[in-house]
């Protein structure tokens, strides 16, 4: 594999909240033990202890040769504009991430519980979205927008997406697709990358069952192989962040990660 970096998101320990909150070393002593691993993309709300020392953080991240690959900043955005506290959240990461050159900020919107009222909501997304992200490249900072697929997310279905991409202003936040969630909303994964791998910024991995429920690398039916093979003939250069959802992840997240890393050794890393 040419460019492709490697790492995993913490919502695989997230699941588990209570224990993992404020165990970021304990988070990052797992992935790096693990040589199919070179980062991790952490949410805000894992970071504990470093949430608001980013020098420290650097320096754990550094220690165990480990690149902060993305932080993830997840909100409601759902008025015309941010608020006021969603405004200084996503500024108050900007500046944090002055600590990490190269390290992407990763959108994602906060599902609600339905879809109603949804070309509003998807409008006003849009444009909160589309305004962090220039804010960021301002700051010298690359955004990606992920979308996800619990019942309440408002880009859920193929026809979703493509609103989201022809209204996304990819200049200055790109792609960041999930393709268990593009899988979830019954979306042939590997199309939908090959469409618009040209505003990709960023990419997760996590698989599904053909019966729709979440599984570890390589037990479910996407195409993991192809996808990885595509990004790669189009020279995309970014990461590819694996965040296990499946029943393993709930309970041993550890042990979840250390067996994907099995799989990205003598799978995908193979190609």
């Amino acid at each position: 594999m040419s460019q492709i970096k490697f790492g995993c998101q913490t919502y695989t320990w997230q699941m588990s909240y209570d224990k993992y909150s404020n165990a970021m070393d304990h988070i990052m002593d797992v992935v790096a033990s693990s040589a199919s691993f070179a980062g991790i993309e952490a949410e805000v709300c894992m970071l504990g202890k470093y949430r608001t020392d980013p020098a420290k953080l650097a320096e754990a991240f550094a220690r165990r040769k480990l690149t902060y690959g993305a932080i993830c900043l997840v909100c409601d955005w759902l008025g015309p504009t941010e608020t006021d506290a969603e405004r200084a959240e996503a500024d108050r990461v900007i500046k944090f991430l002055k600590y990490f050159p190269g390290t992407l900020l990763a959108l994602c919107q906060m599902p609600q519980k339905d879809r109603e009222n949804l070309e509003v909501r998807q409008k006003n997304c849009i444009q909160c979205v589309n305004a962090i992200g220039r804010r960021a490249a301002d700051a010298g900072i690359t955004a990606g927008f992920h979308p996800n697929s619990p019942p309440g997310s408002v880009f859920r279905i193929e026809s979703d997406y493509h609103l989201l991409l022809d209204k996304l202003d990819t200049k200055h936040v790109g792609f960041a697709p999930d393709a268990g969630h593009i899988a979830k909303g019954g979306i042939d994964v590997v199309k939908l990358f090959r469409e618009y791998v040209s505003v990709i910024h960023h990419v997760h991995y996590k698989d599904m069952t053909a019966a729709g429920a979440w599984a570890l690398m390589g037990k479910g039916s996407i195409d993991f192989p192809t996808i990885t093979a595509d990004l790669d003939k189009a020279g995309y250069q970014g990461w590819i962040m694996i965040e296990d959802e499946s029943p393993l992840a709930e309970v041993d997240p550890d042990a979840a990660t250390r067996q994907n890393g099995e799989y990205l050794k003598n799978t995908l890393a193979c190609l």
